[in-house]
């Protein structure tokens, strides 16, 4: 049944790669497509360690260790949680910062053939150490609580079903029609966006450096270095990641809209040098336009130069929206489109998180997946741009100090593109 899926962590990373890095209360419901037939498995204990992240650096990871409780009952299935550090000896710090009180969810068989979920999250946790800009959004339960959960929950099961479809009959002529390459291309993609999540947070492995600057987004500019070494998934050498966060007086609505147009590509990306950016193919991923993986070519204008390829991944729901890309190799990419194996495909994401401030009105949240939210048009919008450069092809190298004033200059000077941009576009424009 799918209720056993969560007490498999590395399905859950999977599923909420957005919320979990690695293996006060609150609750919300909506309605999915039923599961499949139940096992013969009635219930089932299980040890788990998860760390829980905001795609973001302002704010900590929240790593737990819990037991997970998984019963059927009839119609019901029901999965549970509670932390367990206290009967561990002398447990590390990390763990002691954050505690689930019982939390999980219900899964309710329905008679329409859809399954009704009730989640509930019940934490104490440390709020030291969340910056200023994400306390709202944090102290709301936003960051953390059932709504995420939910929303994005939503989001991947219409992404499965995606991934089951056969046909995907439309007469736009770049959707994709070839089923076995839809999904290569939907899992070299999810691969992707799984990498960004799990780089772009306040991990508690890695330690982000903050760059002194001369002033606005430069002063908030976080640096991370990694050595990839035999990852067929990832280029060898020593890769730069650099992240920014910055509060925009826009709605998330307006700004995902904006990030994930192929037609304001140039406006932002300097790396582009005013290319002609085209969409190839494109594989929609739910009923919302903003949930889909597009392949963008780019046609420079200097002919001398070659054509590159950009995967390109939107996802959006109410509580957080993700535009992530990577270049890849147009022989690879070929390959993949074919049906052929993606997990060699060698990929570098940056890209960017867009999350509600926490000032709209979080009723219209209260039930996922029934009535179209409004809180995506409504409020702030706490934009995270991060980047990640390959700068030395030999893992051993010694990082130099004009690759980081390389990547900060990047950083710093497309905040500035994406914030005048945003001033002098229309509204009309970003609906």
């Amino acid at each position: 049944s799918n209720h056993l899926a969560f007490l498999q962590s590395h399905s859950q990373m999977g599923v909420f790669c957005n919320a979990v890095e690695k293996e006060g209360g609150c609750h919300a419901g909506c309605r999915l497509k039923r599961p499949p037939p139940p096992t013969d498995v009635q219930h089932a204990w299980n040890s788990v360690r998860s760390k829980f992240h905001v795609p973001s650096p302002l704010v900590p990871t929240r790593e737990n260790y819990f037991l997970r409780y998984s019963k059927r009952v009839e119609h019901l299935w029901v999965v549970v949680d509670v932390s367990v550090d206290s009967l561990r000896g002398n447990p590390p710090p990390s763990l002691l910062r954050c505690r689930r009180r019982p939390s999980g969810c219900v899964i309710e068989e329905m008679p329409s053939g859809y399954s009704k979920v009730t989640w509930v999250e019940h934490v104490e946790a440390d709020p030291q150490g969340v910056n200023s800009l994400y306390q709202t959004y944090v102290d709301n339960g936003m960051a953390f609580g059932a709504v995420r959960w939910l929303c994005t929950l939503q989001r991947q099961c219409e992404r499965v079903a995606t991934v089951l479809a056969n046909n995907m009959p439309s007469r736009d002529l770049t959707v994709f029609p070839n089923p076995e390459g839809r999904r290569s291309m939907l899992k070299l993609a999810e691969r992707m966006t799984n990498s960004f999540c799990g780089g772009v947070s306040a991990s508690t492995a890695h330690t982000w450096v903050t760059l002194a600057g001369s002033g606005g987004a430069a002063d908030d500019v976080r640096v991370l270095i990694r050595k990839s070494v035999d990852d067929p998934g990832r280029p060898p050498g020593i890769v730069l990641s650099a992240a920014t966060s910055l509060w925009l007086p826009l709605p998330p609505s307006k700004v995902f809209s904006f990030l994930r147009d192929e037609r304001y590509r140039t406006e932002w990306d300097i790396l582009s040098n005013s290319a002609v950016v085209e969409e190839v193919f494109h594989v929609a991923k739910g009923q919302d336009s903003g949930n889909c993986v597009s392949l963008l070519r780019m046609n420079p204008i200097d002919a001398s130069q070659s054509n590159m390829l950009i995967l390109q991944e939107c996802c959006t729901d109410e509580s957080c929206s993700l535009v992530v890309y990577a270049p890849v190799d147009i022989t690879a990419m070929s390959t993949v489109l074919k049906g052929g194996e993606p997990d060699t495909v060698a990929l570098l994401p940056s890209g960017f998180a867009i999350l509600p401030d926490g000032t709209h009105n979080r009723s219209s949240l209260s039930m996922v997946g029934t009535t179209p939210s409004k809180e995506m048009a409504t409020g702030g919008s706490l934009l995270t741009v991060t980047f990640q450069i390959l700068v030395n092809h030999v893992p051993t190298a010694r990082l130099s100090l004009n690759s980081v004033a390389t990547v900060n200059k990047l950083i710093s000077n497309t905040v500035v593109c994406i914030k005048d941009s945003l001033s002098k576009l229309p509204a009309d424009n970003l609906a």
